[in-house]
């Protein structure tokens, strides 16, 4: 198990950000981290407090809580606690630093009190929106990173295609379902938290529906619908829902290993195959079949908008065009999203993510059909971007699972 983030991992990620900022943000000489996931990113320590990362000098860690633990997990060199956002320039300047005039900042990782605090205690300081810049620093990944994400990935894969099947019946419940489905991960080594970056946006478990519920109206930015345990939690699943013949159930969750997440979708069917609607198995085919169009792209220098409009030219000459990618309110402009530290990564396989993917970059890749009065089909893989193409972290079974 990698415990400790190794100091030259750190420093690879340090001197990427730099790149970054003097390539897009050129006038700045640094940047202020906020939120604990970056924090944790830049650091190895999930403290709460303020990184910051000059152009030229070492990195400090400040820390309202957590400075003794940020000592123990953390290879930096310079950890220390702090009260108020006014210390920020006294403890650098007792280094031997200061705190230049203009700063970039991440601008989502603070609230609008906390934001508005900070610029009263650092008011000679200009501060330019950066989160764009961490996004793309953490899109690409280390061949350290990888290794965890293909070890969760092939973890992710197993419980939904080998373990899970054995215990689905007849009658059983949504929510029956993702209880099972928590004991298997935890099993496997899961660590239990999905993180999600957008603001506001939060899940647990994943999505798991019966039916139609998949396109029953969603609060959630993805294309299934579900009912949830309740409206206060609209996640996991409703334990009145039950399972029965003639219904697909689809399931699409996070799997957790060391802090990084694999994503995927696995559609199951009770009963035999060939009970299966004609016109689900073609559109479940389709999908298929896009996502091995979609790999064949994921390679570096493809734009992600590039696949995004593939994905549309494709479907606008099919007749799947009503629930791709979601049916009704719950459709969504993306065909697949960036994984890591987080389920909602850059860059989104969208229009106007132009930049071009590089390799060692993860995505989740979902292509996915609402069909009305009968659920949703498709799949979800996380896919690692490479040379010869996208390479699926979470498996190679894409079919239906049928359950006798």
């Amino acid at each position: 198990m990698n415990d400790i983030i190794p100091a030259q991992e750190l420093a690879s990620r340090w001197d990427r950000c730099k790149r970054l900022l003097h390539q897009f943000i050129p006038q700045v000489q640094g940047i202020l981290v906020f939120s604990r996931l970056n924090i944790y990113y830049f650091s190895g320590s999930f403290a709460s407090g303020v990184f910051w990362l000059p152009l030229n000098g070492e990195p400090v860690l400040f820390c309202r809580r957590g400075d003794e633990r940020a000592k123990i997990e953390s290879p930096l060199h310079h950890i220390y606690s702090f009260k108020s956002y006014r210390d920020i320039e006294t403890i650098l300047n007792d280094l031997g630093y200061s705190l230049p005039k203009v700063v970039a900042a991440e601008m989502n990782g603070l609230s609008w009190a906390l934001s508005n605090n900070l610029t009263k205690h650092l008011s000679a300081q200009l501060f330019v929106p950066a989160d764009k810049i961490i996004g793309m620093c953490r899109a690409k990944k280390s061949e350290w990173e990888l290794s965890i994400l293909r070890e969760a990935g092939s973890k992710h894969g197993r419980c939904l295609t080998r373990l899970l099947p054995p215990f689905l019946h007849a009658g059983i419940s949504e929510l029956e379902i993702c209880h099972k489905i928590s004991e298997l991960f935890f099993s496997e080594g899961h660590h239990g938290v999905l993180r999600m970056e957008n603001y506001g946006e939060e899940v647990f478990l994943g999505h798991i529906s019966v039916g139609d519920s998949a396109n029953y109206p969603s609060v959630f930015n993805g294309p299934v619908g579900l009912r949830g345990v309740h409206p206060a939690t609209p996640y996991m699943g409703a334990a009145e829902i039950k399972w029965t013949a003639g219904k697909p159930l689809i399931i699409d969750n996070g799997f957790t290993l060391e802090g990084y997440m694999t994503d995927k979708t696995q559609v199951y069917w009770l009963g035999d195959k060939k009970n299966i609607p004609t016109g689900a198995l073609k559109a479940h085919e389709f999908c298929i079949d896009l996502q091995a169009e979609i790999a064949t792209l994921l390679k570096p220098g493809t734009p992600p908008s590039e696949i995004w409009n593939h994905c549309c030219a494709k479907v606008k000459n099919s007749e799947w065009g009503e629930g791709f990618m979601g049916y009704g309110k719950n459709k969504v402009s993306f065909v697949g999203h960036g994984i890591g530290l987080a389920i909602d990564e850059y860059p989104v396989l969208a229009s106007g993510f132009d930049l071009p993917l590089e390799e060692g970059m993860t995505l989740a890749v979902e292509p996915k059909i609402g069909i009305p009065g009968f659920g949703m089909v498709g799949v979800e893989n996380t896919f690692e971007v490479t040379t010869e193409g996208g390479k699926s972290l979470t498996g190679e079974h894409f079919d239906i699972l049928a359950i006798a």
